[in-house]
């Protein structure tokens, strides 16, 4: 490793307490975050840090996050990094690529500062952020995310016009075994609070009660076996899913495309797994949906589906655009797992309680019964005509 020139300009920052532990290291932090242990040092390059991915990071705990490309690229307003640093994890961002390249996995290094220590040498440096120092950089990407919003538009219209055989045409829909006619299906993606909505649906009586067919988009399986509820179908790339998952007894379903690429494909072949392909355009989460719409779902629950133009944003596929597409197919059938816990909350009365007020009645009836001598005298002699 490089030495980087020991010499500080003075800033606010050097009062904070130093962060150190050994660095992990990957590019993907999807993939960081399996091996990433409480007390680590995350190093990552994940320009615009999204929330999902930052939720992930704080459940780590780790030391510090270490981004060697900008958390905030000022292109949207994305809130990864305040999440983190509001999490009381040091952020580190901007270190550079060539950091990456020469740190090695393991190796223990100190972030204090604004600079990144190996040995008592300063290995690299970049701007330590804040929850003051974030909270302006988003508030100017707000003001300057139009060019954004532009190209997103542009995009979703080009999408449009090649893709919209996803409206007009009936999709090839590979032949699942599990059943959907006139059934509710919950569809779960690894989105924002995907965890917590699931609990909320949970404690609602909602799964319980309904048993909706459950159709988990890549990670959203583990969400599910974390609930003890085993998906019925898992569909995506498969690469942020765990064995234990695809193991479980689902329904494998390989996210394909029209040029025959099926990148989920060869873990699937590696573990001896058997899976079906479902070949379009768009996100994992769109053709989950459309699986479930084509196969004549009553209802479509989402849990941790995209819906907000950062959300879009944050995403950073051009194929997000597909998503308009596939809402406007399913939309009458399509609600958000917030609103099911709100409505299923009030309305709906639970086998449990349902028998416990059956219950108590007939206690109530059978306490009236033995203080009331008129109608004791009664039920014998009703009882005497039936049997004679």
């Amino acid at each position: 490793m490089n030495e980087v020139d020991d010499v500080r300009e003075p800033s606010d920052d050097a009062d904070l307490e130093p962060a150190r532990g050994p660095a992990r290291i990957d590019r993907r932090t999807k993939d960081l975050v399996s091996r990433l242990k409480a007390g680590d040092v995350a190093v990552i390059h994940h320009e615009d840090l999204d929330r999902v991915a930052a939720e992930t990071l704080i459940r780590a705990r780790p030391a510090a996050v270490v981004n060697a490309a900008a958390s905030i690229s000022g292109r949207y307003p994305n809130l990864g990094p305040l999440l983190v640093c509001a999490a009381g994890i040091p952020l580190l961002d901007g270190v550079g690529e060539e950091f990456m390249a020469e740190v090695t996995d393991g190796t223990l290094i100190e972030v204090v500062g604004s600079e990144i220590r190996c040995d008592g040498r300063v290995i690299g440096k970049g701007r330590r952020q804040s929850i003051e120092t974030l909270e302006a950089q988003i508030a100017a990407a707000k003001a300057t995310m139009g060019a954004e919003l532009e190209a997103f538009a542009e995009n979703t219209l080009n999408y449009l016009r090649t893709e919209q055989h996803l409206l007009l045409d009936d999709p090839d829909v590979p032949e699942v075994r599990t059943r959907f006619e006139g059934r509710q299906v919950l569809v779960v993606a690894r989105g924002p609070e995907y965890k917590d909505d699931l609990a909320l649906l949970r404690r609602s009586g909602y799964l319980n009660e309904l048993k909706p067919v459950s159709i988990a988009v890549d990670g959203g399986a583990d969400a599910l076996l974390d609930l003890g509820i085993r998906p019925d179908i898992i569909i995506g790339d498969f690469d942020s899913v765990s064995e234990k998952a695809l193991r479980c007894g689902a329904e494998l379903v390989v996210h394909g495309y029209r040029d025959g690429r099926a990148p989920g494909a060869a873990r699937l072949e590696e573990l001896g797994l058997d899976y079906l392909v479902y070949a379009s355009e768009g996100t994992s989460e769109d053709i989950a949906m459309l699986l479930a719409f084509e196969e004549g779902a009553e209802l479509i629950v989402a849990v941790g589906s995209h819906s907000s133009m950062v959300e879009f944003l944050e995403k950073g596929r051009p194929g997000m655009a597909s998503t308009f597409l596939v809402r406007l197919k399913v939309g009458p059938i399509l609600v958000d797992a917030k609103g099911v816990n709100r409505l299923y909350r009030q309305t709906t009365v639970r086998k449990a309680d349902l028998a416990m007020v059956i219950g108590a009645a007939m206690l109530t009836f059978l306490v009236f019964v033995l203080v009331s001598e008129p109608l004791r005298l009664t039920l014998r002699i009703y009882w005497t005509s039936l049997t004679q």
